[in-house]
């Protein structure tokens, strides 16, 4: 009203008065979500700035102040509804019309973001460069210039003033832990030197640290320890944002449904209060109850909230699998692979959804560029190898790819189930039986139990069978498959008869030719989220790998 007004009356209204009136207008509308009107109101208050710096009778008006009308605060409010409204390159060119040496810290750091966002590798690491020179302890612009690709020792000496403050020597761990998580490959020292953090520092049993640490896992494939430290980090803080989406993931991926379900708000007002990290959420929720049309609509919404959010994506992505639509699904996985191509996850619902269309020269050159990608970790070569075993004539390629990841990773069992089926393929039932023994009495499972006793009953060595049947049941007693097996060797189904040697420990489900490829979830028969619309014993489950001995195998 009071804008109104002074359209008709010049003295009710200075011009720096009514420039600020014109910012709180702007204020007003952003804090009430009203960014369209917001962007306006600010535009109009530049504007009207621009109109009073070409007046010479207002120039003179104002020659003692400063700067009677300061706009770099407005600007970066406008570029915040510009975000907000999509529009990040109007946003960055707003940001950029602040003289260089008139830019607060917040407005380079804002910069740095938006170059980081839009592949401005170069401008981003200046903007960066600016922020710490300006503020050392930003740890956020330090992850982001690792993030990049800048050394760590580089940018641990533009903060080494604030390292040696005591109480701050934890600074060059945390900067350490994220060159190497940003390296991609040295996932293993990341964890490691973040763990040291949680037990001999001032920052242990910190929400952040926490969720690195769970973060850093799950990047590895390590779900069930990813869980661990995400799980504590959210009984720290039952409001985070950040980790929140990687544990709803990690806990669907693990069956752990009533976990997940307590993720949700036990009360809301409307819409508007849930932010996007809860609508992923309840999508997960609604996917695990296989309510798949709503769970569809919710991770569309999340999407287009962040659609840079890769949990977002790879949800979206499995929910399509789900309904059968393929094509759709492989450009959802195809955009998390764009964005987080050392995640495991993207590649291999891409591959799931080549194989279910039966496009299987597709599904080969994924999980080749899987290899490519993920710097031929040994989940990569196993998914390229259950492919190549598909055809009679590539299984000695798949055989050497098998052996190759078992030498990086000797303890991973997908690897494990598929050169035993191809021992037995060509005979070799020895070195089959030698392999799996091995492996059951390291890190038992009702799988390797169930395929030993294939393995026995082929050798004619009925008595083993038995045992290894037994052992099995012990484990998972009501393995179906297990059960036909017994009563096929007409003995009866009753698990306290098994011998004592062989009881500790999970097998699958199926002969030792049919279930190497079955998907098993905490040595179940369940199928992985990814294909859950494609045949059991056309795939894998990276999560039937229970530990090698040491916190951080996959």
């Amino acid at each position: 009203m009071v804008l109104k007004v002074s359209e008709h009356s010049t003295d009710i209204l200075t011009a720096p008065h009514k420039f600020r009136i014109l910012a709180y207008q702007g204020d007003s509308h952003y804090y009430l979500g009203n960014y369209r009107q917001a962007e306006a109101a600010y535009k109009t208050a530049l504007t009207f700035k621009d109109a009073c710096s070409s007046s010479k009778a207002t120039q003179k008006q104002y020659d003692g102040l400063k700067d009677p009308m300061p706009d770099i605060d407005i600007k970066y409010h406008l570029h915040l509804c510009l975000v907000k409204l999509k529009d990040i390159k109007q946003a960055l060119a707003v940001l950029q019309s602040v003289p260089s040496k008139q830019r607060k810290t917040k407005i380079n750091m804002a910069i740095a973001k938006l170059h980081h966002q839009t592949g401005n590798i170069v401008h981003a690491v200046t903007a960066y460069n600016k922020v710490l020179k300006e503020c050392p302890l930003a740890i956020e612009a330090a992850e982001g210039l690792l993030s990049l690709g800048v050394k760590g020792a580089e940018v641990n000496a533009m903060m080494i003033e604030m390292v040696g403050i005591n109480g701050l020597e934890w600074i060059s761990g945390w900067l350490k832990a994220h060159a190497y998580l940003f390296q991609q490959t040295e996932y293993p020292a990341a964890i490691n030197t973040l763990k040291q953090l949680d037990d001999n520092s001032p920052l242990c049993n910190s929400n952040r640290l926490l969720v690195a640490i769970g973060k850093s896992y799950y990047f590895y494939g390590d779900r069930k320890n990813a869980l661990i430290y995400l799980q504590r980090a959210y009984r720290l803080n039952p409001l985070m944002q950040d980790g929140l989406c990687t544990l709803a993931m990690c806990l669907y991926m693990e069956k752990h449904n009533r976990e997940l379900e307590k993720l949700l708000p036990t009360s809301y007002t409307d819409e508007s209060s849930i932010d996007s990290h809860m609508w992923i959420v309840l999508a997960f929720v609604c996917y695990s109850n296989s309510n798949y049309s709503k769970a569809l609509c919710l991770a569309q919404k999340a999407c287009s909230v962040d659609p840079r959010n890769i949990e977002a994506l790879l949800l979206h992505g499995m929910i399509l699998t789900s309904m059968k639509k393929y094509s759709e699904a492989i450009l959802q996985f195809r955009k998390a692979n764009d964005i987080a191509s050392y995640l495991f996850d993207p590649h291999k619902g891409m591959v799931d959804c080549y194989i279910a269309s039966h496009k299987m020269r597709n599904a080969v050159t994924a999980a080749s560029n899987c290899c490519k990608q993920m710097n031929n970790h040994p989940k990569a070569l196993t998914l390229y190898a259950s492919i190549l075993m598909k055809d009679p004539t590539t299984v000695g390629k798949a055989k050497i790819l098998l052996e190759r990841a078992l030498t990086m990773d000797e303890y991973y069992l997908p690897a494990i189930y598929m050169v035993a089926q191809i021992y037995e393929q060509e005979g070799n039932y020895s070195p089959a039986v030698a392999l799996l023994h091995k492996q059951a009495l390291d890190q038992p499972t009702c799988r390797l139990y169930q395929m030993l006793g294939d393995l026995s009953v082929k050798q004619n060595q009925l008595e083993k069978a038995f045992d290894f049947y037994y052992s099995a049941l012990n484990l998972d007693p009501n393995n179906k498959r297990v059960m036909e097996s017994l009563e096929s060797l007409g003995k009866p189904c009753n698990t306290s008869t098994a011998t004592s040697a062989d009881s500790t420990g999970p097998v699958l489900n199926g002969s030792l030719l049919d279930a190497t490829f079955s998907g098993v979830n905490n040595a179940e028969n369940e199928s992985t989220p990814f294909n859950n619309a494609v045949h059991e014993e056309d795939t894998f489950m990276d999560s039937d790998h229970e530990g090698s001995g040491s916190d951080i195998s996959i």
